[in-house]
């Protein structure tokens, strides 16, 4: 009713306060409905509703600058900044972007997708107005989860220190805050345990217990108000010594108190942080029942809160049962990930071996170098990111893992090409910015048997490792019994050919063996090798493979800049062998979202691609 008249925040200044909370259910309805088609992260968007609908109301964007930290929170900010008609192409082929995108409104101030980043924007931004003298709002919207990286404080610092005139609204769904700010919390416990604190302490326990009929009862609360007033100080505390005013904390899902306090705030200058509390999933039983699940889902029933389509086996699922398997072999196996315990699949993990788990939050670089500590120790660290993610911890690969040659294992999850969270998430990068790190083992599966036993093989080398492996189903091989250790950096030539040869790395090897039957079919000779260790490369094989045939063709779904491709020219340069060699990968560009196969489509990574570049490069000879 109310949001069939809204096409920009314009419109919702014209609804009172009733209207704009019925506005905001037909939100949740419309975000329910969508992802429940497409898609999507439902719990994260569902708790920030009132949050955006205030925000519109009493700020004017585009003028005023709104940063999404993450992004994956932004469907209702998308609803309401001319978005709504398209809304249900959400992550879809053509559709509009699941996070926001500068390209696709000029309401989206800034590209995000990756965590912790947003304060560093608005200070950026509000140094810039400094200069033009402007006199827009500038807004930070941040989650606990991504307020602990370490790029957020290094901007919270920054932003106290220059005075920035910035709003930080931290949104807190109460799913990480605690842990986060309970490590803060020291802070003030050591004030309350300082020496005058502590002798005042117990002299007034003495009293009170001491008084007549009612000592013990008074005592015990007056315990329970020290540690509710603990509660409250903390976070204010902490960010006014940072040089902010801190505001909060206030309801989140309270429309009265969010847009009075929105407006107060507007008025103020300098650096601000406005402590907000919401519900992840709020609006929806499943979601608030269940907010990590519903973190980001595919489509689902509304009505029983479940996948429309039977779950399969994915490579996640392997790695999680591989690694789980060989901790009960091996008392020295611990696992380590950041934030993403289910993503990753080390939930089963986590409850079998508690004490050999550990989820450091959104802090990839701590992951590495504290992983690469472990290991000093003599414990064994699997440490499970996704592809997309591990790109911030690259110097800690490389000085503090392959300079000291600690062996580690990386286990790359969502490898290569992600489909519909799009050009922030698909991981097509890390084979190249791997590759050239001195030490470092490279390896990426052709099916979920090999997965099994490179995870079984990563610490008979002695090295850093990285394992990388794709999002979705497996191939459906049979499994190994027994796990089968692999001589490092050996290839595996599955079919002979003398006309061509094709070299593949990861599941692309399946694509391969499939384009080969069908050529020869056609009379033309072709061969496939499974190209399993990217680093270090095969360099026997690959002389074998170049003196039996006229050509290479190399596939990879990694970047083709700095890639596998890049890796066996290399290696055939240094060898002195010459001979036609043809790379398909990603090309030097972003992937848009989409699904992963018209993205495969798209780049000549499916087997129909494939074979029609090979038979145009046979017919131009």
């Amino acid at each position: 009713m109310y949001l069939e008249k809204i096409e920009y925040p314009t419109d919702i200044k014209k609804l009172n306060i009733n209207e704009l909370n019925y506005l905001c259910s037909e939100i949740r309805e419309l975000i329910i409905k969508t992802v429940a088609n497409t898609g999507g992260h439902l719990s994260s968007s569902l708790g920030v509703v009132e949050l955006t609908v205030a925000i519109h109301y009493v700020f004017d964007a585009p003028k005023d600058k709104i940063i999404w930290d993450v992004g994956h929170q932004c469907y209702a900010h998308k609803i309401l900044t001319g978005r709504k008609d398209r809304f249900h192409t959400l992550r879809q082929d053509g559709g509009i972007s699941g996070f926001p995108s500068r390209k696709e409104s000029i309401y989206d101030t800034f590209n995000t997708g990756h965590a912790s980043n947003s304060i560093s924007i608005a200070v950026g931004l509000a140094e810039a107005k400094k200069k033009i003298n402007s006199d827009e709002k500038i807004l930070a919207i941040i989650g606990d989860g991504a307020l602990c990286g370490g790029m957020a404080f290094e901007a919270l610092n920054h932003a106290g220190h220059a005075k920035s005139d910035i709003i930080v609204i931290l949104n807190d769904n109460e799913m990480s805050i605690s842990r986060n700010i309970g490590a803060l919390s020291s802070y003030l416990n050591r004030l309350m345990t300082g020496e005058f604190v502590s002798k005042a302490r117990e002299r007034i326990k003495v009293l009170i217990k001491n008084i007549p009929g009612f000592g013990q009862r008074f005592y015990k609360v007056a315990k329970y108000l020290e540690e509710v007033a603990k509660g409250l100080v903390v976070p204010g505390i902490f960010f006014e010594e940072l040089g902010f005013q801190y505001v909060g904390p206030i309801d989140g899902h309270n429309l009265n108190a969010l847009i009075e306090t929105l407006r107060n705030v507007k008025k103020l200058r300098g650096p601000l942080l406005l402590h907000v509390i919401t519900k992840k999933g709020k609006g929806y039983y499943f979601a608030e029942m269940d907010p990590e699940t519903f973190h980001g889902v595919p489509q689902f029933d509304v009505e029983k809160g479940e996948p429309k389509k039977a779950e399969r086996l994915t490579y996640t699922d392997v790695f999680g049962s591989t690694v789980l398997k060989l901790a009960e072999m091996d008392e020295k196996i611990v696992t380590v990930t950041a934030a993403m315990s289910l993503g990753t699949g080390l939930a089963r993990f986590a409850k079998v071996f508690p004490d050999r788990f550990y989820d450091i939050g959104i802090a990839e670089e701590h992951a590495v170098t504290f992983a690469a500590a472990l290991s000093l120790k003599g414990l064994k660290p699997y440490v499970a990111i996704y592809s997309t993610f591990l790109q911030r911890a690259y110097d800690q690969i490389l000085m503090d893992v392959c300079l000291q040659e600690i062996p580690i294992c990386l286990c790359l999850d969502r490898g290569g090409i992600v489909g519909n969270d799009g050009p922030t998430h698909h991981g097509v990068f890390d084979l190249s910015y791997l590759r050239h790190m001195p030490n470092m083992v490279i390896m990426a599966p052709k099916d979920e048997n090999e997965l099994r036993n490179m995870l079984f093989s990563a610490y008979s080398y002695g090295k850093p490792v990285a394992i990388r492996y794709p999002r979705g189903e497996v191939q459906g091989v049979k499994m190994d019994e027994d796990f089968r250790l692999i001589p490092i950096g050996t290839w595996e030539i599955l079919k002979d050919g003398s006309d061509i040869f094709i070299i593949a790395c990861g599941t692309i090897v399946n694509e391969a063996c499939l384009v080969a039957e069908a050529l020869e079919a056609q009379g033309i000779k072709c061969g496939v090798v499974n190209g399993r260790f990217v680093k270090p490369i095969d360099y026997q094989t690959l002389r074998k493979v170049a003196t039996r045939s006229e050509r290479i063709l190399t596939l990879e779904e990694n970047s083709i800049v700095g890639g596998f491709g890049a890796g066996v020219l290399e290696a055939l340069s240094d060898m002195d062998i010459t001979l036609p060699v043809k790379r398909i990968g990603i090309p030097d560009e972003f992937l848009p979202h989409g699904s992963q196969h018209s993205l495969r489509r798209k780049v000549n990574l499916t087997k129909e691609g494939i074979e029609e570049k090979i038979r145009e490069w046979l017919k131009k000879d």
